[in-house]
């Protein structure tokens, strides 16, 4: 099966055409266009749908498409991003000196028919949606996915620590961002140990801890005996870490009887968080949104084995494999713009060092 490329077309027909080749992936991380925030100048493009709930019903429709070419026990991480209604990016800002009415001197009806001309291409905005709502496309895509059968295990919180900066007054800037964890079934992979995060040096709910036992558990071992408890702790984890890498309700409780409750970390590391810390990355290719590098990393070092196929039917850039490829991984990608292709060529130039599970 030929891997390591990307398809140039609709990710709708690529994805069909790949099921129907037999092929199953094992981790999907990608991240959609925004609704209404971009245009990438391209026909056929998703995110320019008139309403909202077009777009979703356009995305539950892809995202069926990518549980379908998933593997059983796959797993997708899903990064959607967040908007205000009348602000529509590019559109309205396009138009916003031709078309942009005095809002304050409207009534409740002048305003929505004001919203829904805003753009001045005639696009029709949800009845819903109010001057300056926060849209929630994040958590309606999330919903819309579960109700349609996907299991929607966590969300994370995507902390960018040099978020865009913004003039508003009325609110706080905005600084994060949601990745959903999505799966087929209750059971999937997930390499929890390949993500675990440095510990703060410190026992929770341990008044009587000792500051530094992650960083150097030998120094307190006869005042506490604390690092005697961790050591027993961790090896517990891991035999029960090396018998299943699977997730489940039934599993989460035998876990807490056999290697500690599930929200103590003891040890120099532990469980990952559901936030992450993760600055903006620039790219200096002709996109407008890249990935960074250092966030999906993780999704791909839980979500897959090396030489398992990681996909993203939104590939853009290629940040996703880019990092797949550099981690062991292969790859397959989807994407419109044929301006792109040529991106993620220059990015997956050099050859990863393929590994075996």
């Amino acid at each position: 099966m030929l891997t390591n490329q990307c398809f140039q077309g609709d990710c709708r027909a690529v994805m069909r055409d790949l099921i129907a080749a037999g092929v199953r992936v094992q981790c999907i991380v990608t991240s959609p266009p925004y609704w209404g925030l971009r245009d990438y100048g391209h026909p056929g493009q998703l995110g320019q749908e008139p309403t909202l709930r077009e777009f979703l019903a356009n995305m539950v429709e892809v995202f069926e498409l990518c549980r379908e070419l998933l593997a059983d026990d796959g797993v997708m991480f899903l990064n959607m991003g967040d908007s205000y209604a009348g602000s529509w990016g590019a559109q309205a800002r396009e138009h916003a000196g031709k078309h942009a009415p005095n809002i304050s001197a409207l009534s409740a009806n002048q305003m929505k028919e004001a919203q829904r001309k805003s753009s001045g291409t005639g696009t029709i905005r949800d009845d819903f949606l109010k001057a300056k709502d926060l849209m929630g496309q994040p958590w309606r895509l999330a919903f819309a996915l579960q109700d349609a059968g996907w299991w929607l295990r966590q969300d994370i919180i995507w902390h960018k620590p040099n978020p865009m900066p913004e003039s508003v007054r009325d609110r706080c800037t905005k600084a994060h961002e949601y990745l959903f964890l999505l799966t087929k079934d209750a059971r999937y992979y997930f390499d929890a140990d390949a993500i675990r995060e440095q510990a703060t040096g410190e026992l929770p709910g341990n008044r009587n801890a000792v500051k530094g036992v992650a960083e150097d558990p030998q120094k307190h071992r006869t005042r506490t005996g604390l690092a005697d408890y961790a050591e027993r702790q961790r090896s517990k984890r891991n035999s029960f870490a090396r018998e299943t890498k699977y997730s489940s309700a039934d599993h989460g409780q035998k876990a807490q009887h056999r290697a500690g409750r599930e929200d103590v970390d003891y040890g120099e590391t532990r469980n990952k968080r559901s936030v992450w810390t993760v600055a903006t990355q620039s790219y200096s290719g002709a996109h407008f949104a890249t990935f960074p590098e250092a966030l999906v990393e993780p999704c791909i070092l839980a979500g897959s084995r090396p030489g398992d196929i990681v996909f993203d039917p939104f590939m853009g850039s290629g940040t996703v494999a880019s990092v797949a490829q550099r981690l062991g991984r292969r790859w397959l990608g989807a994407e419109l713009n044929p301006d792109y292709i040529a991106l993620q060529a220059e990015r997956t130039r050099q050859p990863g060092l393929m590994l075996e599970a």
